[in-house]
């Protein structure tokens, strides 16, 4: 059920503002800062007065900070990077021990199959049928 227009609530009016004004920068870039067109007039209620502003003090405390905090992200980064090639190095000599021993492997079969060869190709002695 809809309610009639005359019990809804109507919408409160909005205050008149100045606006914050254009600012005309020009595209000829031989044109000097007297000649453009820049509005001195600030009033208190402006909107152009409401942005935070911060002072050089403010800039640099904030930059100090970032400054720390890359650092210590670079820090956390090169740790985790050694950590790393470590365990890498590490999987690195395990992998040439398995290598080195799959070798030795290989080579002892190679010689034990050369031996079956030899001896399974030797006369063997047959008993003579004679013998009855």
């Amino acid at each position: 059920m809809r309610p009639s227009s005359s019990n809804r609530l109507s919408r409160p009016k909005m205050n008149g503002r100045k606006s914050s004004g254009t600012m005309i920068v020009p595209s000829n870039p031989h044109m000097t800062g007297s000649d453009m067109v820049v509005d001195d007039e600030i009033e208190d209620g402006d909107v152009r007065t409401m942005s935070p502003r911060r002072n050089s003090e403010e800039v640099d405390k904030l930059g100090e900070e970032a400054r720390r905090d890359l650092m210590q992200q670079a820090q956390v980064l090169q740790t985790s990077l050694q950590a790393i090639v470590d365990k890498v190095e590490t999987v690195k000599t395990e992998h040439e021990k398995l290598e080195g021993g799959n070798k030795f492997l290989q080579s002892y079969i190679g010689e034990l199959m050369q031996t079956s060869k030899i001896t399974s190709s030797a006369p063997s002695k047959k008993k003579g049928r004679s013998g009855k």
